[in-house]
């Protein structure tokens, strides 16, 4: 290769390697143009949209009991609560168990034999030693009237077909629904002594209980809603019995009422109620006095209807 040759062959290199660092700077510089900001990105502010809030219903009500609960049957949700997982005396819920212990084994036309140990308990009692009824009859009446001669031979019967003691029997029945707060020793509910209640349970254990009754039986339970309840006995004898509870025409759409009082209790309530259609709600009061009672439960009811408007106007 002549010297003409070498020079051109010099030239052409040079040339090459200068169009390499141009080409390396070009793309030094695209690299800078698309993944450096020329300036403070700005980020745009997250959109929040506003939550609307139910207005509680419940603050600062009165209640004189020593324990209380609203509670939403459909959805398990506490709407009020109180001590509501104390353990305190039942008096006559008591017979709330006695009755869906029975219905949970007997058939509702059963017949009940009114017993000699059963009508001479204390009142409240209607019937006479031997009286029979059908069981589904013997409960609208006892419930109704929180009769104790009724709700004692409704469970020595429930007891004698399943072999148990009442204890036991009613202990069985609690525990199928899962109260792990309540058991008796009587199907009445009577203090046993001045310090032994005939049984013991919680609010959450009976709003648990009432609408279990409710669902389970909802005729007898509706009797419990009305003025007076009647039946007639297999020997042909009719029976007309007054409410203990003196709210049942004032509740809205109530589907249960049951009223309970002794020393050792004070005044206990147990209400189920429609906040809707099919949205059962269970109102309990435990603790109060005898007359408070009807307060304590008629402003929780009226707490629970002013909370179900303001959700549905959202």
């Amino acid at each position: 290769m002549d010297s003409s040759e070498l020079q051109k062959l010099a030239e052409r290199t040079r040339s090459m390697r200068e169009a390499g660092v141009a080409l390396m700077a070009a793309s030094g510089l695209l690299a800078l143009f698309l993944f450096v900001p020329l300036g403070q990105k700005q980020t745009a502010p997250a959109l929040t949209a506003a939550v609307p809030t139910v207005p509680n219903a419940f603050v600062d009500i009165p209640i004189e009991a020593k324990a209380a609960i609203v509670y939403d049957l459909s959805t398990h949700e506490i709407l009020f609560e109180k001590n509501a997982d104390a353990q305190l005396p039942l008096a006559s819920l008591t017979k709330l168990l006695t009755v869906y212990a029975a219905l949970s084994t007997l058939a509702p036309t059963t017949p009940i034999t009114i017993s000699a140990d059963a009508r001479n308990l204390d009142g409240p009692h209607a019937f006479n030693e031997g009286q029979t009824f059908a069981l589904a009859d013997l409960a609208r009446l006892t419930l109704t009237a929180s009769l104790n001669d009724g709700a004692v031979a409704i469970a020595e019967a429930t007891a004698e077909r399943e072999s148990r003691s009442q204890s036991d029997m009613l202990a069985n029945a609690a525990g199928s629904l899962g109260l792990s707060q309540t058991y008796a020793v009587n199907g009445s509910g009577l203090d046993v002594n001045k310090a032994i209640s005939g049984g013991y349970g919680s609010a959450r254990d009976l709003a648990i209980l009432s609408g279990a009754l409710v669902e389970k039986a909802p005729d007898i339970a509706a009797a419990t809603t009305q003025s007076s309840a009647q039946a007639v006995s297999e020997g042909g004898t009719s029976f007309v019995v007054n409410n203990t509870d003196p709210m049942v025409d004032v509740i809205p759409r109530l589907l249960l009422s049951k009223t309970g009082y002794t020393d050792l209790a004070g005044g206990n309530l147990a209400l189920v109620f429609d906040a809707g259609i099919g949205h059962p709600i269970a109102v309990v009061v435990l603790g109060s006095s005898k007359t408070s009672r009807f307060t304590d439960g008629q402003s929780l009811v009226a707490a629970a209807v002013a909370h179900f408007a303001s959700v549905q106007s959202l």
